[in-house]
């Protein structure tokens, strides 16, 4: 497992995790969900299942980003309430850090489950145009019928008088359980404090719509099959592809055998594998338009 480093930005230190390598494709920036960190791309004591390995052995580069808030930024929490410094803070991360070094054909952007607020946000910005792509995967507008009641409803207030709603959280976060390995299986390996905004950026699905038709770049959507948090299926999967009208081309994924943590899985691997293949073809379409366009110019 690659060890957490800190980059000051604007006075925050903000903990990320990544592997570079030499002469990149390009380079994977990676957003987390709730209650971890950058440790859930890169799952611990099973490489195979690890992004940032994965990335680098196809020669892309990964910089997983603790959200503002996480890591190193916990203690800060309190003055990045405003979604607007959040996307802030995470531009000027990546600048930072790839300042000096390569990017090759640009910068994909992937998120999971809430990192997915953040990601969005950081497209529908006029500064996502120059992004690659986009993949948000465990994410929606409408919770699964079978979880509705018990989502809907404030878990957190459930979770502080119930030792019946902890469970049934763990039962929809990470059920079925003979999907994941035993190291992981839980969480409790990858656990990490959420800051106290998360409740409340949880309701950003309600922007979805108008957040995601400001996204111009390629999008792949992805659920696993057995997703619980979120309602899935190729209606639900359709829903949120629909959203996308300005994307040049819009990508859905039910992966196969997989539950809502689709980096932790026995199928993580084949995930990362889409993932990195539509990052590959987004980098292709971005460079034929380069080529066009110097023609264009030449002509």
């Amino acid at each position: 497992m690659t060890q957490s480093q800190v980059v000051e930005v604007d006075g925050i230190s903000l903990s990320y995790r990544a592997s570079w390598v030499r002469e990149p494709r390009a380079v994977v920036l990676a957003l987390h969900g709730g209650a971890t960190t950058s440790t859930y791309f890169d799952c611990p004591d099973l490489p195979r299942l690890s992004l940032l390995r994965t990335a680098a052995d196809l020669g892309f580069g990964v910089l997983a980003l603790d959200r503002p808030g996480y890591g190193a930024s916990l203690d800060r929490a309190a003055q990045l309430t405003d979604p607007a410094r959040r996307v802030d803070l995470s531009y000027a991360a990546l600048d930072r850090l790839l300042a000096d070094r390569p990017r090759g054909a640009g910068v994909f952007l992937l998120a999971h489950s809430a990192g997915c607020e953040l990601a969005v946000r950081m497209a529908a910005d006029p500064r996502g145009h120059d992004l690659l792509g986009l993949e948000i995967a465990g994410t929606g507008r409408h919770h699964h019928p079978r979880s509705l009641n018990f989502l809907e409803f404030g878990p957190e207030d459930d979770l502080r008088r119930s030792g019946r709603a902890r469970a049934r959280l763990r039962e929809v976060l990470w059920g079925p359980s003979h999907l994941y390995p035993p190291e992981v299986a839980g969480g409790a390996s990858i656990a990490a404090e959420s800051p106290p905004y998360e409740s409340a950026a949880r309701h950003w699905r309600y922007e979805l719509p108008e957040l995601a038709a400001r996204v111009r770049i390629p999008v792949q959507y992805s659920l696993g099959d057995h997703e619980e948090v979120w309602s899935s299926g190729p209606d639900a999967l359709a829903d949120i592809a629909a959203l996308f009208t300005a994307s040049p081309r819009v990508r859905v994924n039910e992966q196969p055998d997989s539950g809502h943590n689709l980096s932790l899985g026995h199928s993580a691997r084949a995930y990362h594998l889409k993932v990195l293949s539509f990052a590959e073809e987004s980098a292709v379409t971005r460079e034929n338009a380069c080529a066009q366009a110097r023609e264009g110019r030449a002509g």
